[in-house]
């Protein structure tokens, strides 16, 4: 069997699952998740290698009007190119919702590109006959290549959405090494398992104003020594997740620490401190330093 292989965006509005929907199809926890929109930032690539195709998907940023900032632009930016290099678009949406923000993306996909919806969340449809008519409706938006119903996070349909994908594969042999999982180096992954931390860990608006830097990252045989910068907007912002006693911070490490360590197989020293740096969000050369 000829192995096929080829680039999947992973598009859709903020929060309805693409980070859980890559992590699920790559088998490991490549791109971080909350429960809060917008936890991804950065075009993240995720590498799935099997007997007969390799998927390279590139998890993007909820696309989103509502901010326009400096950082809301480059993400947006991110998008909109992404949408133009690959060779199949996986549009995500929630199951049993479709709004402008949908819309929106939906206006945005070129059309010479094969397009499936991933119709996500089908584990939390209580009445599953509700759900035939909303595909149908999601049916007449545009001519899809197809419609899969899947839930990421129960890793249903999956397998389905990868056959019907695998077809539209333009490729022959292999993009990447067959043991590569993504193009992303430990130091990126770092940074981005503590940025996770923070969208999970604190309060609702804190985790926008805030970023990771990763300042040293050194490896002594399995050892890796990692020094750490968050950057806050405000004064009160670094307080309130240094914590009381330095608690708040404290948990914020230990946890990004034990996810390192499992992603990396190997023990992580991890040193965290925060600083401040007023309007970062609406500076654009750093935040282009920051990588975005």
């Amino acid at each position: 069997m000829n192995r096929r292989s080829g680039f999947l965006a992973i598009v859709g509005r903020p929060n309805v699952g693409k980070s859980t929907l890559l992590n699920s199809l790559v088998g490991e926890k490549i791109s971080i998740v909350s429960k809060k929109a917008q936890t991804t930032r950065h075009r993240i690539t995720g590498i799935l290698t099997r007997d007969d195709a390799q998927f390279v998907f590139v998890d993007t940023p909820g696309f989103q009007k509502r901010f326009t900032n400096a950082l809301n632009r480059a993400m947006n930016q991110s998008v909109r190119q992404a949408l133009f290099e690959v060779d199949v678009i996986l549009f995500v949406i929630e199951a049993g919702r479709f709004d402008e923000r949908d819309e929106t993306i939906l206006s945005l996909l070129p059309e010479q590109t094969p397009v499936i919806i991933a119709v996500n969340k089908t584990d939390k449809i209580k009445e599953k006959t509700s759900l035939f008519p909303f595909l149908e409706k999601a049916a007449k938006k545009r001519d899809f290549a197809a419609i899969v119903p899947i839930s990421a996070v129960k890793n249903r349909q999956t397998d389905e959405l990868l056959k019907v994908a695998r077809s539209y594969l333009p490729h022959e042999g292999l993009l990447f090494a067959e043991d590569e999982l993504t193009d992303k180096s430990e130091r990126f992954l770092a940074a981005e398992y503590i940025r996770e931390k923070l969208f999970r860990l604190t309060g609702d608006e804190l985790p926008y104003a805030t970023a990771v830097e990763i300042e040293k990252f050194e490896e002594e045989g399995s050892l890796r020594r990692i020094f750490a910068a968050i950057v806050v907007d405000k004064e009160n912002h670094k307080a309130m997740i240094i914590g009381k006693g330095g608690e708040a911070l404290k948990r914020i490490a230990t946890e990004a620490r034990l996810d390192m360590e499992r992603l990396f197989a190997g023990r992580v020293y991890l040193e965290i401190w925060v600083r401040v740096r007023s309007g970062w969000t609406d500076n654009e050369r750093f935040v282009r330093d920051l990588g975005y």
